[in-house]
């Protein structure tokens, strides 16, 4: 049995782990380079489910399954709900969509992440091709928006040594420290300083006109639009000036220019328009299509891959889906009382919910409150197959150890589809099925076929070749000048509700506020009490409370992306209260 397996979670860099004497280590050849980030370094340090249990009883694994199977054959179809979160990126996962959907119940559509950005991208591209790591190394300048690699893919840092490095965050992250330029935006203006980019380089005659010629010849009609912003207004309420976009347009000219784009700036109802807007910035680059060149976000990790799992079925949405207008809910490697938004509502819905099963590894505020709790097998108890969304290689992952407790997806699902009558195949035919959607490149790489290292060479994925450009846009309001702004990045310590969460509220100085001092945040959808850790590197107009934080969902709406269907947590604002 071979020791080398892949990570698990849901990340960019999907790496690849050798697994020696109980210990894991980053496999030293290819993208990983040797070195695991720190979620992989302490995966074994948090509290696993090591038992099932009934209403709060321990009971055998094969109680629960019967109990699993009595679940399903006393509810209703309509009234039977999976909820699969995507904490963990195996191919196999889905096997357990494919029981319910087979079975004719309720699966969930929409994101908590990325939704919004992707649609984005789809409608001006016509798919969404990412740019893998392989080529963002090959660039002259980096242009990290809203994106901070220390935390969200560390890999990337090894291959951006000695390039040019411009940041567009709102806070000073520890890539914009190291940064040959960093524009320190307001939040939620990503959108009208993209367009401004593209307005001033038309005016200084700097566009790839040949590569607008022939796959964006409707760029005048976009010209003409960002016409509408007026310039110094808008600058002013960004916080920034002119000399913003000459020093960023100065960099960029005649350079192989990759523009790595982070989730946070699409966590808006406009999420979309704003991805489709950075885009049109590097189409008029001609970034497209050319080595070294292009726009990395999250490309779609099952491109090139056809599932072999039945996932056609009725669905609601993964954001704002009402749990108690079902009769029983299977809840899958998520955490929706802490990961969903506006988390009251979660709350006061799941507890009216008669059945709630919860099938994971780690202990959490959903499975202390479901009735039937179901531990799962881990990554090294267990085989699997991944993609990514960073680059192209398919991992193996095979079963590294025995394991004393838990189930994997696959048993489970073939538990309930032998219970049903319901065709399933071996688990081995699964991932066969998946391995032959991989092929070896010429550096050894096992990669997933057909997918492009320089994708668009050929014109974008249009109707007619042609990108298609952004015809309208909201003007930027100001927002109250008691607002600010809510920042819920990742944080270095935590994935989402996993492993080390914090605990307390990033604010600037300059709100005269004690660190250590215990505040509450409001806004309309509710309120939240933390301490205080006073942080420099973010602008003033802003509260920064990490992803994971335990109570941070209590201030964000469950309100929809108008495009993308998906979760808009930064279109918050919150006030703050420093008596209570």
């Amino acid at each position: 049995m071979t020791n080398t397996t892949a990570c698990p979670l849901d990340c960019y860099d999907a790496c690849e782990v050798l697994y020696e004497n109980g210990k894991l280590k980053g496999l030293a050849s290819g993208y990983t380079q040797g070195f695991l980030c720190p979620h992989l370094n302490h995966y074994d340090k948090f509290e696993r489910i090591s038992a099932p249990r009934y209403k709060g009883e321990v009971i055998s694994m094969q109680k629960a399954l019967e109990k699993l199977k009595e679940l399903v054959e006393n509810t209703p179809k309509h009234q039977m709900l999976c909820y699969k979160g995507s904490g963990n990126f195996g191919l196999m996962q889905d096997v357990t969509e494919h029981f319910f959907a087979s079975n004719d119940n309720v699966l969930t559509d929409g994101t908590l992440c990325d939704g919004a950005g992707e649609a984005g991208i789809i409608e001006g591209r016509g798919s969404n091709k990412n740019m893998p790591y392989s080529e963002i190394e090959k660039s002259d300048v980096i242009i990290f928006w809203g994106r901070n690699p220390h935390v969200t893919s560390s890999h990337l840092l090894p291959l951006i040594k000695d390039k040019k490095i411009i940041v567009v965050d709102p806070v000073k992250t520890q890539i914009a420290k190291m940064a040959d330029y960093h524009v320190q935006l307001k939040p939620h203006t990503d959108l009208y300083f993209a367009m401004l980019l593209t307005r001033f380089l038309h005016i200084e005659g700097s566009l790839d006109e040949e590569f607008l010629r022939e796959y964006a010849s409707e760029f005048e009609d976009y010209y003409e639009l960002t016409q509408a912003i007026r310039i110094k207004a808008t600058l002013d309420t960004m916080g920034l000036s002119l000399g913003d976009i000459g020093a960023v347009l100065e960099m960029v000219q005649n350079q192989k220019v990759a523009i790595v784009c982070g989730v946070g700036i699409q966590k808006y109802s406009d999420g979309a328009d704003v991805m489709r807007a950075i885009d049109a910035f590097a189409v008029t680059l001609g970034l497209f299509g050319k080595s070294g060149c292009g726009v990395a976000y999250l490309g779609n990790s099952k491109e090139g891959i056809d599932s072999p799992f039945n996932t056609k079925a009725k669905t609601v949405s993964k954001v704002n889906v009402s749990f108690d207008e079902f009769e029983t809910v299977f809840i899958q490697g998520a955490n929706p009382l802490a990961q969903m938004p506006d988390s009251q509502r979660v709350s006061n819905s799941i507890y009216h919910t008669k059945n709630v099963v919860y099938f994971g590894l780690w202990e959490n505020e959903t499975s202390e409150r479901a009735d039937l709790v179901i531990p799962a097998k881990n990554f090294l108890e267990k085989d699997d197959i991944r993609a990514s969304y960073g680059h192209n290689v398919l991992s193996l992952m095979l079963r590294q150890v025995e394991s004393e407790f838990g189930i994997s997806e696959y048993e489970l699902a073939k538990y309930l589809c032998d219970s049903f009558n319901i065709e399933i195949k071996t688990e081995q035919e699964y991932i066969e099925h998946f391995k032959s959607f991989g092929v070896m490149n010429i550096n050894g790489a096992f990669e997933v076929e057909n997918r492009e290292n320089i994708p668009y060479q050929e014109g974008f994925d249009t109707d007619d070749g042609e990108f298609v450009f952004l015809d309208e846009f909201e003007v930027l309001q100001d927002s109250e000048e008691d607002e600010l702004h809510l920042i819920t990045p990742k944080s270095p310590k935590s994935l989402n509700s996993q492993f080390e969460r914090d605990k307390f509220v990033y604010i600037n100085s300059s709100h005269g506020i004690d660190e250590g001092e215990a505040i509450k945040i409001t806004s309309v959808n509710g309120e939240l009490a933390l301490k205080v850790k006073i942080n420099e590197d973010l602008r003033d107009d802003c509260v920064l409370i990490y992803s994971g934080t335990p109570g941070v969902n209590n201030l964000t709406s469950s309100k929809h992306s108008l495009e993308g269907k998906s979760a808009i947590f930064q279109e918050t604002m919150v006030s703050i209260i420093r008596e209570f």
